[in-house]
């Protein structure tokens, strides 16, 4: 049974669904953008890489004006970030009319969460790759609309938690880049509604729900499973994470 028009930690609780149903399996992903929270990122022609990619592909932008779904891209896109979705909207943007198309990482190559094959296809399309580059502010003209990114030059220092080498500022090394479009691919959070909605759900640093190898969370019979537990991950790892916890959700309800 489907139930529609139901919000999960809003119109309903998780709390109240326990008291009709002995288990629940949260899994409502990792869908919120993460942003640089940087001056000037609510100007004009500033996407999520979610929604640009939403836009383009699922809303048919790129069939425009046949399908109303406008997205300018203009002669020069920037992407930040450098993982595969960030190595998508760089290729995108050039199938979408840009002339140039740069990649703009704050750590080298070596440092690149993207898959090797995804670097190497946008190399082949011709993305221009500008690292040791971390951008501090926006820049718009008067309509609003960016026309450029402010960026500083860094240098590599110790490892950070990530086990990846800390990227530092060069003092002095400020720089300016003319875009039209600046594409933010620097990862997703999860969904916060249904964490918020129950206090004593014990969640992980960036708000992932914390389950066991199970999918368990710290409330009996309360399962969570997807990027909702993992953070921004694979179909794969999701359908896996399903799979574990319906298996332990079955010996739960047979205990």
């Amino acid at each position: 049974e489907i139930q529609y028009d139901v919000v999960v930690g809003k119109t309903i609780m998780i709390q109240e669904l326990l008291d009709d149903y002995d288990a629940v399996f949260i899994a409502t992903g990792a869908g919120l953008p993460r942003w640089l929270n940087v001056p000037g990122e609510s100007l004009d022609g500033v996407y999520s890489a979610n929604e640009f990619l939403t836009r383009v592909n699922m809303m048919k932008a790129y069939d425009f004006p046949h399908y109303c779904t406008p997205c300018t891209v203009g002669n020069v896109a920037a992407t930040f970030g450098a993982g595969n979705v960030a190595m998508d909207c760089a290729r995108t943007a050039l199938r979408m009319g840009a002339k140039k198309s740069y990649i703009i990482y704050r750590r080298t190559e070596k440092e690149m969460p993207a898959r090797n094959e995804e670097i190497h296809h946008a190399k082949e399309e011709g993305v221009i790759f500008k690292l040791l580059t971390n951008p501090i502010e926006f820049i718009g003209d008067e309509a609003g609309r960016i026309k450029a990114v402010k960026c500083i030059q860094m240098k590599l220092g110790e490892p950070d938690d990530s086990g990846r080498r800390r990227p530092i500022p060069i003092p002095d090394s400020e720089f300016i880049i003319e875009i039209n479009t600046a594409l933010v691919a620097i990862g997703q959070n999860p969904n916060p509604l249904v964490p918020q909605s129950m206090e004593e759900l014990v969640t992980e640093r960036w708000g992932n729900i914390k389950v066991d190898e199970d999918g368990a969370t710290n409330i009996p019979g309360v399962y969570a499973g997807g990027d909702i537990a993992t953070g921004a991950a694979t179909v794969i790892l999701a359908m896996g994470a399903g799979k574990k916890a319906a298996r332990a959700i079955d010996c739960y309800l047979k205990k």
